[in-house]
């Protein structure tokens, strides 16, 4: 186990900088999702149009998003498991992992539109995606302040 703890804290700046790769490539996909789902209830009626983009949100879902989610969430846990003292630093850790929980969350929120939506049974408006879509800018507003600010 120490041999374990001492291999991550030496490989730390690789880790964290893995660990922002896939936060970004995650956070692409959670901001991008949403604008389909208003594109896919704002033309319900095109056919084609759906057809084309129930492909694209499957494809960003499963080929980019739930990668990049899974790949923040082990190098976020190898960062923690490096110096588990980071939760003496201050309340922002605390915050910061609440609010990274929610994203996880909302993650998971955009899965299960993604299924309903490729079964059609959705019942959500364009307008509430574009309410749906503000959620994850919110969320990463508070996990960078917290990050940086280490208040």
């Amino acid at each position: 186990m120490e041999i374990l703890l001492q291999s991550l804290s030496q490989n730390y700046l690789l880790i964290k900088s893995l660990h922002i790769i896939s936060v970004i490539c995650w956070m692409a996909g959670l901001f991008y999702l949403p604008r389909l789902f208003v594109y896919h209830a704002e033309n319900s009626s095109n056919a084609d149009f759906v057809a084309v983009v129930k492909l694209q949100e499957y494809r960003l879902f499963a080929y980019i998003m739930r990668p990049a989610m899974l790949a923040s969430v082990i190098t976020g846990v190898l960062m923690i498991a490096s110096d588990f003292g980071i939760f003496k630093s201050g309340v922002w850790i605390h915050i910061k992992l609440l609010f990274a929980l929610f994203l996880l969350l909302y993650h998971i929120a955009c899965g299960i539109l993604v299924g309903r939506l490729q079964r059609g049974s959705s019942k959500f408006s364009g307008k509430f995606f574009r309410f749906f879509n503000e959620i994850p800018t919110i969320l990463m507003i508070v996990i960078v302040v917290c990050a940086v600010m280490k208040f």
